[in-house]
């Protein structure tokens, strides 16, 4: 085995999730991760916890998925994580566009009624996580040995510098009210942010971390973004995604690529049609686009945007936290003709940040 899988597994028992005696715990990896699976139960097991450890298959969740008319809550799942302390998810797949032939509505529809489920889950100690799969390597255009280093060393870093670093965003982010992002012609979006939390991500629920994220005030959001990053969701590849907000709430929309997935997303229920979740990415590890979320969200010089369910954490007491069944995240690049200002002062401008060498304000 290779030991950069055991650092990986040894940072999710240890920093991630803080696995202690008697935690019952448990993993969900497909059979191309069976190494970090393998891993996390020797991690597991030094520790005292207990673990259950779950196939997570594309291809039956596709079979499911085309063959069922309707769905239900799955009460048995919801037990499960009931009695849940821990919860690790690997991601890695065998081909990444197995699920593309599943019809937006179907993905909608079961996502609604499996909602219970996630939020329960949200509610334990929980890290997703990355494992090199072959298959992620091709969509990221690269060698699976090239991958395996890209992804080993954006996670197995020393968390607490980064969390340090990140500080220093947070600490302009926590007290704002308004945050405005321009990035050419094609951007310029107002939010408030008044009295919501701005949350630190070094490595503790998405494994690798390295943003700064906060819920807008759902009613808050004006203006429009188009996301030039493309977005992969359920097995198919959204470009050129485009929202017009008004009063919070996504009045026009277009895509240049499977605009009826994002249709399916918007039409979810009446929180996917706003915004729960602004973050800037600020992990300088991470320097390719590889069409995967849980890394090109960290990009430092971009801002992700998502559609959908707010975080609790990220919502101040006596603030609307947004409800949905969908949190759909899109990336809009910063690198160039851009600025990120809060409370009328640029803190960003084409990807550096106020407080890197060569800013400029």
């Amino acid at each position: 085995m290779d030991p950069r899988v055991r650092e990986h597994a040894s940072i999710v028992a240890d920093h991630s999730t803080d696995i202690q005696a008697g935690d019952r715990v448990v993993v969900t990896g497909p059979p191309v991760a069976e190494d970090l699976v393998v891993a996390l139960h020797e991690e597991i097991g030094d520790r005292g916890a207990t673990p259950v450890a779950l196939l997570d298959s594309d291809r039956a969740e596709r079979a499911y998925l085309r063959a069922a008319d309707d769905f239900e809550t799955p009460e048995h799942e919801l037990a499960l994580v009931e009695e849940t302390d821990v919860h690790v998810s690997i991601r890695a797949n065998a081909n990444v566009t197995e699920t593309g032939d599943v019809d937006p509505e179907t993905n909608s529809a079961h996502s609604t009624a499996t909602r219970p489920v996630l939020d329960e889950r949200l509610s334990t100690r929980w890290c997703l996580t990355q494992y090199p799969a072959p298959a992620n390597a091709q969509l990221a255009e690269t060698s699976t040995e090239s991958y395996e280093n890209f992804v080993w060393d954006a996670v197995n870093k020393d968390w607490d510098a980064v969390r340090e670093t990140q500080q220093q965003m947070v600490e302009v982010l926590d007290p704002a009210d308004e945050v405005r992002i321009v990035s050419g012609d094609t951007t310029d979006v107002t939010l408030s942010v008044d009295g919501n939390p701005t949350r630190n991500d070094s490595g503790e629920h998405n494994l690798p971390g390295g943003e700064v994220f906060t819920a807008p005030v759902p009613d808050s959001v004006e203006g429009e973004v188009l996301f030039d990053k493309p977005l992969y969701h359920e097995g198919r590849e959204v470009t050129d995604a485009y929202l017009r907000f008004e009063g919070g709430e996504v009045v026009e929309h277009a895509a240049g690529k499977n605009e009826d997935v994002l249709t399916g997303v918007l039409d979810t229920d009446d929180g996917s049609r706003r915004l729960g979740e602004l973050g800037i990415g600020m992990n300088r590890d991470i320097d390719r686009f590889t069409y995967n979320m849980l890394f090109d969200e960290k990009m430092g010089d971009t801002v992700h945007m998502a559609l959908g369910r707010a975080y609790a954490d990220t919502v101040g007491d006596g603030n609307e936290q947004n409800q949905s069944a969908q949190h759909v995240d899109m990336i809009c690049d910063m690198s160039e003709d851009s600025f990120i200002a809060v409370d009328g002062e640029v803190v960003q401008r084409d990807g550096t940040f106020f407080f890197e060498d060569g800013f400029e304000g």
